[in-house]
């Protein structure tokens, strides 16, 4: 997969048409994926999660992209870790403690290095409901992701309960310890041989952070980029997102980035998944500012037709729901004060 240098100079065309990987590499891109796909088994509450190696020391363990369901063990993110030589960093802990647990006997399966890191990228509970199983270990988020995770891991627990049933049995909210600060042109950190590079954007959240090992060329990218599913817009502000999105092609290409992880949907060696998220976006922006404007009220909006690009997407049928219920209201706020543009 890393072979193909799929981020070049070409990334205003990347935005407009996703660049192809090359049969060969789409192939194995496919075999690859499917041999680390989790098989669940429901009796005994195992998420079967399996590690996949993107480069040397840098593995992703991949989700499934649909919406959180009893079958799927509510298992919808990507997670990963990356091996330092002091020791393993981890990138998110999973919807449970019986995630975060069985993802911590899956590292040691996989490395010797003991987990001396834990990243969260944003405050969403499929980021840190985990933690538990991380417990003794450093667990490091930006001041507005602590903040956020404090205010809404409560709510977070008690609907993955009800959504999830046994597979939260005995999850209580842990939150990070510590802030990691990082400034608007971005952070170097350093843990062992690796020095990561960290970009603190918005619009997902009020905090999305991007991790990007230049050594491997592998970028974690967090809910910023959704691929060939519909995002999940709970906390989303439309204008700073696509701004996010506008600027992140830049960051990736000037670190290297080969390959790049959604929180949500496959990994690609390309910017397919960026692209759809902003066409998705950009057509949201538009239809809810022109409902708005034309008066529709939510029921209408719910009926109308929606591209065929994105209803085959995964989770459609709840989550373009949710983005209604989300975003619709602000749009219809906000069309009604001078001055301001909607959903900004």
């Amino acid at each position: 997969m890393r072979s193909t240098p799929v981020l070049s100079g070409l990334l205003a065309a990347a935005l407009a048409l996703p660049v192809a990987l090359a049969p060969e590499a789409a192939q194995a891109a496919d075999a690859s994926a499917a041999a680390s796909a989790p098989v669940v088994n429901v009796e005994r509450l195992d998420y079967g999660l399996r590690a996949r190696a993107l480069a040397a020391g840098a593995w992703v363990v991949e989700g499934a992209n649909a919406d959180f369901t009893v079958p799927n063990g509510c298992n919808i993110i990507n997670t990963g870790f990356f091996s330092t030589g002091a020791g393993v960093v981890v990138v998110n802990t999973g919807t449970s403690r019986k995630y975060g647990e069985q993802l911590r006997a899956l590292i040691a399966r996989t490395t010797t290095e003991p987990v001396v890191q834990v990243i969260h990228l944003n405050l969403h509970p499929d980021y840190f409901l985990g933690n538990q199983g991380f417990a003794d270990v450093p667990r490091l988020a930006t001041p507005a992701t602590r903040a956020g995770m404090a205010r809404e891991a409560e709510a977070y627990a008690t609907n993955l309960y009800r959504l999830c049933g046994d597979w939260m049995k005995a999850t209580e909210p842990l939150l990070p310890e510590r802030d990691l600060d990082v400034p608007a042109a971005g952070r170097r950190w350093q843990v062992g041989s690796r020095e990561f590079e960290l970009h603190e954007l918005q619009g997902h959240t009020d905090s999305d952070l991007v991790l990007i090992d230049r050594a491997s060329g592998v970028a974690f990218v967090g809910g910023l980029v959704f691929t060939d599913r519909i995002p999940t817009t709970p906390h989303a502000r439309i204008g700073p997102w696509l701004a996010s999105l506008e600027r992140l092609p830049a960051l990736l290409q000037a670190a290297g980035v080969r390959t790049v992880v959604p929180s949500h949907g496959p990994v690609r060696d390309d910017l397919q998944g960026l692209a759809q998220t902003q066409r998705f976006l950009r057509w949201v922006d538009g239809s809810f500012t022109r409902w708005a404007r034309e008066g529709w009220d939510m029921n209408e909006v719910l009926r109308a037709p929606v591209p065929a690009e994105f209803r085959g997407w995964a989770a459609f049928q709840t989550e373009y729901i949710r983005n209604v219920a989300h975003l619709y209201p602000r749009y219809e706020r906000e069309v009604l004060t001078a001055g301001r543009t909607p959903g900004r």
